[in-house]
């Protein structure tokens, strides 16, 4: 029979602390918990699954998240020898070092699989970024249920939504609502960005032109299906706005130039003049007058910087089928139903408001026409551009952590109660056969 590992000895001075990150965000959240943590135990060590910051901030990782966070199932099919080979490395170290107590963040498809060995040891996990269990795979709440001893949550529905199924979850506040906004000026971004590479500076007319903002998404396969729509509407929109098209870290700043200006702009005969390529999404809905933004963690960015915003997104009709068969909403995250289409709310600060305080033009609802009608009276001063900055504010506020601390102090003071409870409850390390 296999050995199970009963437990190991608890050190919460010098901790020993596994953590694991499969993704950019992750990886910045972790970057941030290493740090806080060794302000509070300098002599602390950490170890597992992370990225570049979190290596930076002192991790030792033993798998690198860059080399196991492949999307989509061919991806995964085709790297699956060596991503269960990682697995498996994380696991043994996890036996080998036998930390004090683990941090998972978000990834599920890997860190629910790490709870599993990590309760085998009786090694206390905090699972910070909770996946939407509420909207679908409802079926791995006993996974939390079973190998999670604390479940940290950046949406205040989800806290709701845990403790109504008997699992100890807090929320903290979301990372955004807590970044300050971006401070360089109109000037400066049009500069820097706008007219960079046209040879002259901006005149007093184009400085006084509202800039729209067009986030398509982080992936280049959201790119292609929602990119085209939104520069159709953008024409539609006639030569009286620019238009910003921010770029994901995650894609390549020449195919999406080459997809806009080679192949999307001249077959709907639009001009190249209005619409700039930039680097930072904030700074670029921090000025925009209004912005479409593919739904995604875009729509909370938008909300909690206060930019009036639609929602967009289109799919392939069998995906969005099955999603609308396979999503449903517990009364503790969306108590209204779905709307005229039959469709449920897709848009994160919908969800957070309760209510749809943000139109979703969803696929056939998506198109040039729709974006360009609905967006004008946001552009305006209108009623409805003041009702949703609002809206917006007080999203922006129910994201905000409890006054005097923040999001990240708070999983540090989780982390620290589990430390100084399991030190009186594990025992000497022991080996017991079956």
């Amino acid at each position: 029979m296999q050995p199970i590992y009963t437990g190991c000895i608890a050190n919460p001075s010098n901790p020993k602390i596994f953590l694991s990150a499969g993704e950019a965000s992750g990886d910045h959240y972790g970057a941030q918990l290493i740090t806080e943590l060794r302000s509070r135990h300098p002599g602390a060590n950490f170890f597992g699954l992370g990225g570049p910051e979190m290596e930076a901030a002192g991790q030792d990782r033993i798998i690198r998240a860059e080399d196991v966070a492949h999307m989509g199932i061919t991806e995964v099919l085709r790297h699956a020898p060596r991503v269960y080979g990682s697995y498996r490395r994380l696991v043994a170290s996890i036996k080998q070092r036998c930390p004090d107590i683990a941090i998972l963040i978000d990834f599920p498809d890997v860190n629910f699989r790490l709870a599993r060995e990590l309760k085998k040891l009786s090694i206390p996990v905090v699972y910070y970024v909770s996946p939407q269990l509420w909207a679908w795979k409802r079926r791995r709440l006993r996974w939390v249920q079973q190998r999670v001893d604390r479940m940290m949550v950046i949406f205040p529905f989800e806290e709701r939504f845990y403790r109504a199924r008997n699992v100890d979850a807090k929320f903290v506040g979301h990372p955004l609502a807590e970044s300050p906004l971006p401070t360089m000026s109109r000037e400066q971004f049009a500069l820097a960005y706008m007219f960079a590479n046209r040879g002259n500076p901006p005149t007093s007319s184009h400085m006084g032109r509202p800039w729209v903002a067009l986030l398509p998404g982080s992936r280049w396969k959201e790119v292609k299906l929602n990119l085209p729509t939104m520069l159709e509407a953008a024409a539609l929109l006639g030569p009286d706005y620019d238009f910003l098209i921010p770029v994901a870290s995650t894609l390549n700043k020449q195919t999406i130039s080459d997809l806009v200006f080679q192949e999307i702009l001249p077959r709907i005969r639009s001009p190249k003049s209005s619409i700039t390529l930039v680097p930072d999404a904030r700074e670029a809905l921090h000025h925009a007058r209004a912005s479409v933004v593919a739904s995604g963690t875009a729509t909370v960015q938008a909300a909690v910087i206060g930019n009036p915003f639609i929602i967009v997104y289109k799919v392939s009709p069998l995906t969005f089928l099955l999603a609308k068969r396979l999503v449903h909403y517990p009364p503790e995250v969306w108590p209204s139903g779905p709307d005229a289409d039959g469709n449920l709310p897709i848009g994160m600060v919908n969800l957070i408001a309760g209510r749809r305080i943000v139109t979703e033009l969803l696929q056939d609802r998506f198109t040039a026409a729709n974006v360009a009608s609905t967006l004008r009276p946001l552009l305006a001063d209108t009623p409805e551009r003041a009702q949703m900055i609002a809206d917006l504010a007080q999203v922006r506020h129910s994201l905000q952590p409890s006054p005097g601390t923040s999001s990240i102090q708070q999983v540090c003071d989780a982390v620290d109660n589990l430390l100084v409870k399991n030190q009186s409850v594990r025992g000497p390390k022991s080996l017991a056969r079956v």
